[in-house]
């Protein structure tokens, strides 16, 4: 049978499966199905259920769910959608049936809602702005409001991501709230000036965390608390960010994935374990000098939520772990052992667990997911849904081959190399794609833009230059204070061994791309070599010196990055792609997003600015209303656009 080749459009066709939660007490897991409705330009999250019985759908809503918890006793589901204010409120279902129930009603709606460790209550976050309107102003018609001006007091007002063209610059503060559910009585818990986290709920109380500090400017830490019987007493550990807390049935031990500052935001996420009765913490997984949870460059899994790290019984519990390219499932217990339980090349990006089995949704080069149930008694897998079945029998996939190789210093360096959708290996165009981060990695995953290039008879390159993660804290270290040197020198090392080993690759027909850190690379890439027939940068940056007064991170990533700030502007300037313009040959389409708070797009203009003013062979397209997650979850068209943009770069510039 003739298969279909992989479109630009196919984002259309792929669902993502993902977050699957074991319903307590019972034989059922719950899990989000999304897919992207070509029509309404929209994504759609749905929730399902498997039991021994098979597979059914929950919720029908045209609509996007999270935040899925169930009651300690299987009796109820809470999640999180929008409420009849079109904020998101905190929904239930009951196990028995019936009409879903809002639960809440806030005004600046809800984040992060969890059942108390009864069952009886539910917390949830709402974050409040400081200077808060009263009610009548609030209410006002949209057409008789006046635009206010906004006081910025500290560096930290402004993110990624937040709606709207200014990135949210009204300060404003996360609270704790508490509902009860027979009542329907509101209290809140934990407020302030400083952004509160509940991350578990224990018996008598909860575990949070506070970013409070004197000067909250240079705080990128959080400190832990566990509030037992209305006392908080804290969690004493290494300054660094919390990434998620979970406690064994018996309330006796918290794993705690956690994040120090040793290496800044390069630093390996591991995993503790703390006793609750004692106030013991133990480092499980510093000594294997891989990261917990995942990093993973994809564009096709969507709603991904829950803990790297869950409990089977009150002794045992399974992680994720990031290792050479894959996320693989780890075991351990309270005595501090631990060892692989399923290792493969996948990505594992979603799991939960009781005592009987591991539920997984799982990721690889030639399948966008599907959920797994690995019987941890017999230790064997068993693939549970085939809701991508229909695309994948019917779509020509490339399986990329792994490769290694020795860059410049004798380091060794890992990727992957797709040849073309019809192997032709007559001379063959090829496309070497950068990743961003530059703290995260590629993995054996499925990644929409790679097949797309492959069916349109370009081979692809991508391989995980230092800084990258997966590998060890020294590998993923050694690109701060270094860019544009040892990693550009793997990147082009991987180039080298691609065309030593395949000589079908046309070397005449090179093309280069990446986005974010991949993007700035993309435009250093150009400053410095002549090899590629033609470059798209996207989300890039090109000056350094700028960079730092603009981005939403920019003042302490220089400092963690690049290990300058603007007192030592010639160092910011010699990783600036900005200074080597005069030296771009190689003809660049310049891809970037209005909304873009992290890479702001000023960075793009500098850039095309120059390349124009030189006379230099530049495209500039700006995507209106995106963000610097553009090509993962942005807007369905504009994600279209983007690719084809970028092939159509391509297409002009390639020598047939």
């Amino acid at each position: 049978m003739n298969k279909n080749t992989v479109k630009i459009n196919d984002i259309f066709n792929i669902k993502s499966v993902a977050t699957p939660k074991v319903v307590p007490n019972s034989d059922r897991v719950t899990y989000y199905v999304t897919r992207i409705d070509e029509e309404d330009n929209a994504y759609y999250t749905n929730l399902h259920q498997y039991s021994g019985n098979g597979n059914m759908q929950l919720t029908y809503s045209k609509e996007r769910v999270s935040n899925l918890v169930h009651s300690p006793d299987g009796g109820l589901t809470l999640f999180i959608a929008k409420g009849d204010n079109d904020k998101p409120q905190v929904f239930i279902l009951r196990e028995r049936g019936g009409e879903r129930e809002q639960l809440t009603n806030e005004k600046y709606g809800v984040s992060g809602a969890t059942f108390c460790n009864g069952g009886s209550k539910v917390y949830y976050h709402v974050t409040v702005p400081v200077d808060e309107k009263d009610e009548e102003d609030k209410d006002m018609d949209n057409s008789k409001k006046r635009p206010e001006p906004v006081v910025v007091d500290r560096m930290k007002y402004k993110s990624d991501g937040r709606p709207g063209p200014f990135g949210s610059v009204e300060p404003a503060f996360r609270q704790i709230k508490m509902i009860r559910l027979d009542s329907r009585e509101v209290t809140t818990v934990k407020s302030g000036e400083e952004n509160f986290t509940l991350y578990e709920t224990v018996r008598g109380g909860f575990v949070y965390a506070t970013d409070k500090s004197d000067n909250p400017d240079f705080n990128f830490s959080q400190k832990l608390y566990i509030r037992l019987n209305g006392e908080d007493t804290e969690i004493i550990r290494p300054d660094g960010n919390i990434i998620s807390v979970v406690k064994n049935k018996a309330n006796t031990h918290l794993l705690i994935t956690a994040m120090d500052r040793k290496y800044e935001n390069a630093t390996h996420v591991n995993l503790e374990l703390y006793e609750m009765s004692s106030g013991k913490r133990v480092d499980l997984t510093g000594k294997l000098d891989k990261p917990v949870g995942d990093s993973v460059v994809q564009d096709v899994q969507q709603s991904t939520e829950g803990s790297p790290a869950t409990w089977v019984n009150d002794e045992e519990f399974v992680f994720l772990l990031s290792d050479d390219g894959s996320v693989n499932l780890w075991k351990g217990n309270i005595d501090g052992a631990i060892e692989p339980l399923l290792e493969g090349r996948h990505n594992i990006f979603g799991m939960d667990a009781n005592s009987d089995a591991v539920y997984m949704t799982i990721s690889t080069p030639v399948s966008p997911s599907e959920l797994y149930k690995f019987d941890l008694k017999s230790e064997t897998l068993i693939q549970l849904t085939e809701i991508n079945k229909e695309y994948i029998d019917k779509t020509e996939l490339v399986d990329p081959e792994d490769i290694s190789f020795e860059s410049f210093d004798g380091t060794e360096v890992h990727g992957w190399f797709m040849k073309p959708a019809n192997n032709d290996t007559g001379k063959t165009p090829m496309v070497v794609n950068i990743h961003g981060g530059p703290h995260t990695f590629y993995a054996n995953t499925f990644f929409h833009e790679m097949q797309v290039f492959a069916s349109l008879g370009y081979a692809v390159l991508y391989v995980n230059p230092r800084g990258s993660h997966s590998y060890s804290q020294e590998f993923v270290d050694a690109v701060r204070g270094d860019y544009g040197n040892g990693d550009y020198k793997d990147i082009m090392a991987a180039v080298d061994f691609i065309l030593e080993k395949h000589d079908f690759i046309d070397e005449d027909n090179l093309f280069v791309t990446g986005g974010s850190y991949g993007g700035f690379m993309t435009n250093w890439i150009v400053g410095h070599t002549n090899r590629f027939k033609a470059a798209v940068t996207q989300r890039s940056i090109s000056n350094w010196i700028s960079f730092r007064g603009v981005s939403d991170i920019g003042y302490y990533f220089t400092d963690w990055q690049i290990k300058a700030g603007i007192d030592d502007l010639d160092t910011l300037w010699k990783h600036s792609p900005l200074k080597y313009v005069d030296d771009v040959e190689t003809p660049l389409l310049i891809l970037h997003s209005e909304y873009d708070f992290r890479c702001p797009i000023e960075q793009a203009e500098q850039l095309y600015t120059e390349l124009k003013y030189r006379e230099k062979e530049t495209q500039f397209v700006r995507f209106k209303e995106a963000d610097h997650n553009l090509s993962r979850t942005g807007a369905p068209h504009l994600r279209v656009a983007r690719l084809e943009h970028m092939t159509n770069w391509f297409n002009k510039y390639l020598e047939q």
